[in-house]
């Protein structure tokens, strides 16, 4: 038997007595970093680690006050995006993409005021979601700080027409966030766009759109789109191509820029055809139909990665599918870039159901409600991965939600 006490086992209680004392010598404190170290470390944070890292310290909970901070902020390129649900009165529902969880967020004092208790969300950019009351009048507001601005009110003339589309595009920088907010109105094929400038915190001039003309198919297209057509379904329903749609998505458009640089704003008309307004040149088009319009379906349209995407909601063979579309401008025609596995989508066959979509990144969060369920998916265009997300509840019942609206959490975000 060895003996325990022999000089190797000497050296090696040494050895290891030296390394912890090392080890403690090295040993890291938050507290020992400068301020400006601090704010760095924190403002990569996901924003919902860090309010609850607030309550920690003073000297945390300080940090969130701090213009410096607010700069480190603004530096990091991109955050996991939130998504906000149809919301409930005086607060907001949003789920946390990074966390995997529902959220309450409180409205902004503005929004809480008797005329502006109503308003729904129509548009959102960056981390700001723009808001627009019963008289027609727009906020933009921060959610997670309750920063708000309300907009110089349109002319009263421009609030009886139609609204089309209605986007926003923001650019983020240090102090305060530089957006624009574009309204498309009229009635096909006299379409006008006004544009609001954050910078100069006024309306522009009303700047008229004239119809492009591809061939004479689009010509002929276009005169479907001034009137609903009425048919029968299989189900022996009477059907409107007129698209029904919840409030907050009646005006459902994307922002674009083309490869010239050009802004393109995208909505779809009454009829479900989608309409691409070039702000640059003044002129807007009609790119041809996915279906037949006698086809019953559900569409939609989202932003993913500067790209405008088509989801589309449509029953064939006694069987329900769900896929996304992109419209190839150099060959002019669509192709499909992904689809929803076929057992998930075959629950929806029958039951009636309308898709309102939001778009982040790669991620669209897809609404399907009808009268007898709802659902939220989330898909993974990059992964093609499909995931219905967890029920939201309230009071023991789950909420039914019928749109979504997507933004990046940013604290340094301002209006």
């Amino acid at each position: 038997m060895e003996d325990q006490n022999c000089p190797a086992s000497v050296m090696t209680r040494k050895r290891k007595s030296q390394e912890e004392d090392n080890c403690i010598s090295s040993t890291f404190y938050m507290d020992e970093l400068n301020e400006d170290l601090l704010e760095r470390v924190l403002s990569r944070l996901p924003t919902s680690a860090f309010f609850r890292l607030t309550s920690v310290c003073k000297r945390w909970k300080s940090v969130a006050s701090s213009p410096s901070f607010n700069l480190a902020c603004s530096q990091i390129p991109s955050r996991d995006p939130w998504f906000m649900v149809d919301p409930l009165l005086n607060r907001s529902i949003v789920f946390d993409s990074i966390e995997r969880s529902w959220k309450k967020l409180n409205h902004p004092p503005l929004l809480q005021k008797n005329s502006n208790c109503n308003s729904m969300p129509v548009s959102a950019s960056g981390g700001l979601i723009c808001f627009r009351n019963s008289y027609g009048n727009f906020i933009v507001c921060n959610p997670v700080t309750g920063s708000c601005n309300e907009h110089p009110p349109l002319d009263p003339s421009l609030q009886n027409l139609t609204f089309h589309a209605i986007v926003m595009h923001s650019c983020p920088k240090y102090e305060q966030s530089s957006y624009k907010l574009v309204v498309v109105f009229g009635e096909l094929p006299k379409l006008s766009f006004r544009v609001y400038n954050s910078d100069t915190g006024s309306w522009e001039e009303e700047t008229a759109l004239c119809k492009k003309f591809d061939d004479d198919s689009a010509e002929s297209e276009s005169s479907e789109d001034n009137a609903a057509v009425y048919f029968l379904s299989k189900a022996g329903n009477v059907v409107a191509t007129n698209m029904q749609r919840s409030p907050s998505k009646q005006y459902s458009s994307v922002i674009t820029t083309s490869k010239d640089g050009e802004e393109i704003v995208h909505f779809l008309s009454s009829s479900g055809s989608v309409v691409a307004c070039n702000l640059a040149t003044k002129c807007f088009s009609e790119y041809p139909r996915l279906l037949p319009v006698f086809f019953e379906y559900s569409i939609d349209l989202v932003e993913c990665g500067g790209r405008m995407l088509v989801v589309l909601l449509s029953e064939f063979f006694e069987s329900a599918s769900l896929r996304v579309w992109c419209y190839d401008e150099d060959v002019r025609s669509w192709h499909q870039i992904a689809a929803m596995p076929p057992a998930m989508s075959h629950e929806w066959y029958g039951k009636n159901v309308d898709i309102n979509c939001v778009g982040a990144g790669d991620q669209i969060l897809i609404c399907l409600s009808s009268a007898e369920i709802s659902s939220c998916v989330r898909c993974d265009l990059a992964a093609n991965e499909w995931v219905e997300l967890p029920k939201c509840f309230m009071d023991g019942e789950a909420i039914k939600f019928m749109s979504a609206f997507s933004f990046e959490p940013r604290i340094e975000s301002s209006v």
